[in-house]
């Protein structure tokens, strides 16, 4: 088998890199695309469901595809140290590259809203972690004031690279399917990955390489939902803490996307996040962060809206072992816990 060499080298002639271009990977890309037959079961009339599981990236989440390129970039421009906001899976991703790259990494983290798996890579990595009193929105705000007057780079995906890596998702759907889907089903909390896979299905099917564009469905937690609400979430509450973000700033990239598409944003409850989050693990066996169970939710929320014999793809943007005290709390799992270690308490316990 071959080895597959980072996304920057698989997809280079699509991406703005050039032979001096520093290429900082960890061997990002190239998840897999598995097929979800209990959800499709749920939905009937012909139709196929798929999760693109980008949690297996190297960083456990899709941040990794943009932040090759983002970090890429900053060392060809000479750059020394790189600076995000983070509800966790960017700072990791952050983080990882950056030292790749021999960068010092600050990250700034709403304090006491970012799951321990997150924390814990970002702090393994070797960033510098600030937690703030405040929430994402108001991180955000810092990191674009320090990176305008000092020499730090801010690579959250108003960074420009950061979309260029991200859109190879839709590439590699593409590649894997032989045609783009008839929806993408994806959740949505700064916005910039529902744009960027927007701005790689238009280029391929620019070039020829699909037949079709899919329509773009957007989901938010609907305690934390601006883009389906338009409005600005002043106090974003919801137990998906990676798109608990009350004011994106992809927004009308985002927006664009859905109108182009004749695509639509929705909202799902907490709940509905943790059915379908259950209902991924119980019966697929794909372990997601609850964010990525947001586009599963959705999907399941608006099945009789699906066309008939139609292809579906559900982003799952992180892994769940990001987030292990929601996968504690939230399942079905028996647990059996205390008991006496023979044989005959075992076998009772089993059934037998």
């Amino acid at each position: 088998m071959q080895d597959w060499p980072g996304l920057i080298e698989a997809y280079r002639t699509w991406l703005p890199v050039s032979d001096s271009t520093p290429v900082v990977t960890l061997r990002e890309g190239a998840t897999p695309l598995i097929p979800v037959p209990s959800i499709a079961e749920r939905i009937g009339k012909g139709v196929k469901v798929y999760v693109k599981y980008d949690g297996l990236n190297p960083t456990g989440s899709f941040k990794d595809r943009g932040m090759t390129m983002a970090i890429s970039k900053a060392k060809e421009a000479g750059c020394e140290a790189v600076i995000c906001a983070s509800t966790g899976n960017t700072s990791a991703a952050a983080a990882a590259y950056a030292r790749r790259a021999g960068m010092r990494a600050f990250v700034l983290i709403p304090d006491g809203y970012v799951a321990q798996g997150k924390l814990a890579q970002a702090l393994v990595y070797g960033a510098e972690v600030l937690a703030i009193r405040g929430n994402f929105d108001r991180a955000l705000d810092i990191v674009r004031e320090v990176s305008d007057q000092y020499p730090v780079t801010l690579v959250n995906s108003v960074n420009p690279y950061r979309l260029q890596g991200q859109k190879t998702a839709a590439f590699e759907l593409i590649d894997a399917l032989g045609d783009a889907p008839d929806w993408l089903c994806i959740p949505m909390g700064n916005a910039g990955n529902i744009t960027a896979y927007w701005m790689g299905f238009q280029e391929y099917h620019q070039a020829g390489r699909s037949r079709t564009l899919p329509r773009m469905m957007g989901f938010q937690a609907s305690g934390s939902a601006p883009l389906v609400n338009e409005t600005t979430v002043t106090d974003p509450e919801t137990i998906a803490t990676a798109i608990r973000i009350g004011n994106p700033v992809n927004r009308e990239k985002a927006i664009a996307a859905r109108a182009a598409s004749n695509g639509a944003f929705l909202d799902v409850t907490d709940a509905e996040i943790i059915q379908a989050y259950k209902l991924l693990g119980g019966e697929e066996g794909v372990f997601c962060e609850p964010a990525s169970a947001a586009s599963v939710a959705g999907l399941l929320k608006r099945k009789d809206e699906v066309p008939a014999g139609a292809t579906v793809v559900c982003v799952l943007t992180g892994n769940g072992l990001k987030d292990p005290d929601c996968a504690i709390n939230n399942n079905d799992a028996a647990f059996h816990t205390d008991l006496n270690p023979d044989l005959g308490t075992v076998a009772k316990v089993m059934g037998f």
